[in-house]
């Protein structure tokens, strides 16, 4: 008699499961918020998780299909409650939680990230947008002294020259009267070697930039656990 293969279950290890000192609460109780990752943070606002899935699991879930903080900003309130471990006190939790953060940003501008590098820029982003199915394309934008104003996601899917129209780069920077941008987008793959599209995509959006007074500063390329500057490889500058 033949045996039929079974499927393979996968073990997802719960909060509970999980060391005390490696639990998000007990990490922000003694190493402090800014050790936390977004994913993290995430998690301990959320509390609990779902059956067959932790709390850390359902945040890095909702950082992924949202594109990271910003896109659960601007999701709706009944997007929230419908995703599967929310609900409506989880979905006001959250949106409660990301207007402080915003007020926070209106209120203290001294206290918005500052970039001075690329690696200042892309610890901003690479958390969620590595893990991204898809490709994205953001514009950090950037003030007089290259405090983040705000990230935008300007483009979803494939992304070439010949789709991408370079106003919708700065039509946030223009309404955000940004001094300058930064270029974010990633590559599915995993490698975040530029292709010849990018190097194009970098010079037109530098051209359109030096039209309307607005600086590019960089384009990068993120990747699994790794990114590429095109500005420090001297690729479009």
């Amino acid at each position: 008699m033949s045996v039929e293969p079974q499927e393979r279950v996968e073990y997802r290890p719960m909060i509970r499961d999980l060391p005390v000192s490696e639990r998000p609460r007990e990490r922000l109780k003694h190493y402090g918020a800014g050790a936390l990752s977004t994913s993290e943070l995430l998690a301990i606002i959320l509390r609990v998780g779902v059956q067959g899935e932790s709390v850390v699991q359902v945040a890095n879930r909702l950082l992924a299909q949202y594109g990271g903080l910003a896109g659960l900003a601007r999701a709706s309130f009944a997007d929230l409650c419908a995703e599967r471990g929310v609900g409506e006190a989880k979905a006001a939790q959250l949106k409660a939680a990301l207007e402080l953060g915003r007020r926070l940003l209106v209120a203290s501008p001294q206290d918005r990230p500052q970039v001075t590098s690329p690696a200042d820029a892309a610890n901003l982003v690479s958390l969620d947008m590595s893990v991204l199915e898809q490709e994205e394309m953001r514009v950090l934008l950037l003030d007089t002294r290259n405090r983040v104003l705000a990230i935008e996601t300007v483009y979803k899917g494939s992304l070439n020259s010949a789709v991408v129209r370079i106003g919708e780069l700065f039509r946030g920077a223009i309404r955000a009267n940004s001094a300058a941008i930064i270029l974010v987008h990633n590559h599915p793959s995993g490698d975040p070697s530029p292709s010849p599209e990018d190097i194009r995509l970098t010079r037109d959006a530098i051209q359109a930039g030096k039209l309307l007074g607005i600086e590019v500063l960089d384009h990068l390329i993120i990747g699994q656990g790794k990114y590429v500057s095109l500005k420090e490889r001297g690729l479009g500058f």
